[in-house]
């Protein structure tokens, strides 16, 4: 009889990350986080997800929190836990491209700053917009995941996958996830996809998936009897919904198999009692909106990630259009074909969601284009697998308009010392020129509350010493 080989799952947690973002828009605090660390570290997980994402803009936008002191407050919290980041490759953390050196120094930064790990995509899966932060994690000695954005229709083969792995591969990335942002890959899928990307490639493979569709768990199961070596999950108060697989579920799925996970649900289950609370509030102030926790088959159709889901339903609410949910949904898949069938994910999932938006709100499609579709169909973020629809094209930009072939970074003059220069008299410390490269505005603002809320601690201790209070 042969032996059984053991090939224990790795776990990736996205608690800290990706499942508040996807289920309350990115709202957890640093300071809900922080007293649970000691605890997770504990656990032996391959690595904590706790940076990147949404995380960077809703901290400085809406926690009106630096997002920099967080990741270096999880580094001293985090001894034995390698840190995750997930990285827009040329967009970095933000919806646009960036010359090289911004990209260069985030990169320099957020591994000086605690950053273990750091996963690249590109919302086009277009490889020219992931070399130089590629190149740049492996000069500062993180390890370079690049994520394939998964997603579903014609150009999307298994030649596709595998050639786009094998090239991922060859560009000096360290492992390959696939990243399926909306919950589109099914069990029976994953495992053929799986198995031929163990085929093509020597480097390992992580599975990212969303519960979406309701499938999710499954695909993880049959991934990792395809040999996948590590999954991404959320611990259970915000798993599930348009969030991962919950942890517990899947280390319990393992126990007693070659895969066993080794994990301790004791410890995992007092992790959990930690989240509930803040899971239970998000839910009784409306942040956790029940519309996300649900299944919906079809997803499969729609094919919007979670975090999509959640920014629509507010967009809509926004505009006193919440009824129009379903007609935006059914309006996605078209604006994607007419785009040139990208992967949905951050950009380009917001600039597909926000178009469907108004060309229902409008009553006419492309009545009205935003600058971001309109960049699309010009080039600027990158070629896409498929053509883009000509009528449309010419509709939104006009016939004569010049379109971008080349890498879009290629036109991007260096801008680290310009951006220095706009923002020099509110830097208190060396990344803060990174803030406002990515959100200038949003960036600004916090710089003044910071500066008046310095000002009134300055005050208050002054008053302290002057004898205007006891001591």
């Amino acid at each position: 009889m042969a032996e059984i080989v053991k090939k224990p799952v790795k776990i990736t947690e996205t608690i800290l990350r990706d499942a508040h973002q996807s289920l309350i828009a990115t709202r957890m605090t640093t300071e809900q986080m922080l007293p649970i660390v000691e605890k997770m570290d504990k656990v032996g997980y391959h690595a904590v997800e706790c940076w990147g994402g949404a995380t960077f803009d809703a901290s400085l936008r809406f926690l009106k929190e630096d997002p920099w002191e967080r990741l270096r407050k999880f580094k001293d919290g985090f001894k034995n836990t390698k840190l995750q980041m997930l990285f827009r490759g040329q967009n970095i953390l933000g919806y646009r491209p960036y010359a090289d050196d911004v990209v260069e120094y985030f990169v320099q930064k957020s591994v000086a700053n605690g950053i273990d790990i750091i996963r690249i995509f590109d919302c086009l899966n277009d490889i020219r917009n992931l070399q130089t932060a590629v190149t740049a994690a492996n000069k500062e000695g993180a390890h370079a995941q690049v994520a394939m954005s998964y997603t579903l229709g014609d150009a999307y083969t298994m030649e596709y996958w595998m050639d786009l792995a094998k090239r991922i591969e060859d560009m000096g990335a360290g492992s390959i996830c696939v990243k399926d942002m909306a919950g589109l890959l099914c069990p029976y899928q994953a495992t053929d996809l799986v198995t031929a990307l163990k085929e093509a490639v020597n480097i390992p493979i992580e599975m990212h998936t969303h519960y979406t569709s309701g499938v999710a768990s499954m695909t993880y199961l049959k991934s990792i009897e395809a040999g996948a070596d590590i999954i991404d999950t959320a611990m259970s108060p915000f798993a599930l919904g348009t969030s991962q697989p919950a942890t517990e579920v899947m280390v319990e799925t393992f126990k007693g198999t070659p895969y066993d996970t080794g994990l301790d649900q004791a410890l995992l289950s007092e992790i959990a009692d930690y989240f509930r609370p803040i899971r239970d509030q998000a839910l009784e102030s409306g942040l956790l909106n029940p519309k996300n926790m649900g299944v919906n088959i079809k997803t499969l159709l729609y094919q919007v990630p979670g975090g999509m889901l959640s920014n629509l339903t507010s967009q809509l609410a926004e505009q006193g259009a919440a009824d129009k949910f379903y007609d935006v949904l059914e309006e996605v898949p078209r604006v994607r074909k007419d785009l040139g069938e990208p992967p949905l994910v951050t950009p380009s999932s917001q600039i597909v969601g926000t178009q469907a938006v108004f060309n229902v709100l409008m009553g006419e499609r492309y009545k009205m284009a935003t600058k971001e579709t309109k960049d699309i169909l010009s080039g600027k973020y990158g070629a896409t697998v498929k053509p883009f629809n000509p009528e449309v094209q010419k509709k939104v930009i006009g016939e004569d308009a010049e379109i971008i072939t080349c890498r879009p970074a290629d036109l991007i003059e260096n801008e680290l010392d310009t951006l220095r220069k706009e923002c020099e008299q509110y830097m208190q410390q060396d990344e803060d020129v990174l803030s406002y490269a990515l959100f200038p505005q949003v960036a600004m603002d916090f710089f003044k509350y910071r500066e008046a809320q310095q000002t009134k601690v300055d005050a208050a201790v002054a008053d302290t010493e002057n004898g205007a209070y006891p001591v």
